[in-house]
């Protein structure tokens, strides 16, 4: 595989980083307040709520909002202002506790953000999407049963398989089948959780959508009917209607061209 299509792959990270590590749920022993905060999507007032408390969990819970914030933009481009805080946050979380999950999770995001608009050979240069990558490795490697991890993983072997065609994929060791098994893990864990399922689906619709469209409609079935707790996992669930409704339209180009765009 050329030097071109690994930089796509390691870019277009941020397609499957975001969402799984964005909706992980508040660490225990939070204020209850700044999780309300979040919940409603008034990201500002739970940052403000979580800087009373100079702790790792504040931390990388103020980087949680900031890009749970970004990422509930309509036009699916996140405000740098936005990333660049959450990372700074998520590094200063990593620093008062190096193995501190939530704070890898959000720096991994961040990470993945940050690659976005960047050429691929400058996002070869500046490692962000490797980096990212590892981050969430780790996190699996510390917590095999970790929801957004294993969600990661399964979009990640979708989204490879998409960007480098067959043989990128096989160069990475990435796979459709890989991919349902890290799917079936995290929805073991929570069947219910919708952002899982929206990914997913998000992912196989981008790569294929008549060849996966029974699958894909499962998956976005599954988001649409879910128990929704946050405002960022009721926009996730509107963008799983909002599919759903083009592929029952029958407009399958029209679909795989939405599913790439969206996040």
């Amino acid at each position: 595989m050329g030097e071109s299509a690994f930089c796509a792959i390691l870019t277009h990270m941020r397609l499957f980083l975001i969402l799984w590590l964005c909706l992980a749920p508040p660490a225990l022993g939070q204020d209850g307040a700044r999780f309300i905060a979040f919940s409603e999507g008034r990201y500002t007032d739970a940052v403000a709520l979580a800087e009373t408390e100079m702790s790792a969990d504040a931390l990388a819970f103020s980087a949680r909002s900031l890009l749970a914030e970004a990422m509930s933009v309509s036009d699916f481009d996140p405000p740098i202002e936005n990333v660049e805080a959450a990372e700074a946050l998520a590094r200063k979380a990593l620093e008062m506790d190096p193995s501190h999950i939530e704070g890898r999770l959000q720096l991994a995001i961040a990470l993945s953000l940050r690659a976005r608009p960047l050429s691929n050979r400058e996002a070869l240069r500046a490692g962000h999407g490797e980096e990212a990558k590892d981050l969430v490795d780790s996190v699996l490697r510390d917590d095999p049963e970790n929801l957004y991890a294993n969600g990661f993983l399964a979009v990640w072997h979708v989204e490879v398989r998409r960007r480098g065609g067959a043989i990128g994929a096989s160069f990475m060791g990435a796979s459709v089948k890989n991919g349902r098994v890290h799917y079936a893990n995290a929805i073991a864990v929570d069947p219910g959780d919708a952002s899982t399922h929206w990914q997913y689906a998000r992912a196989l619709c981008a790569l294929n959508a008549k060849k996966y469209r029974n699958e894909i409609e499962q998956s976005l079935e599954a988001a649409i009917t879910s128990q929704v707790d946050t405002e960022l996992e009721r926009i996730m669930k509107s963008r799983a209607q909002a599919l759903y409704d083009i592929l029952r339209s029958e407009n399958l180009r029209t679909a795989e061209a939405r599913a790439k765009q969206m996040l």
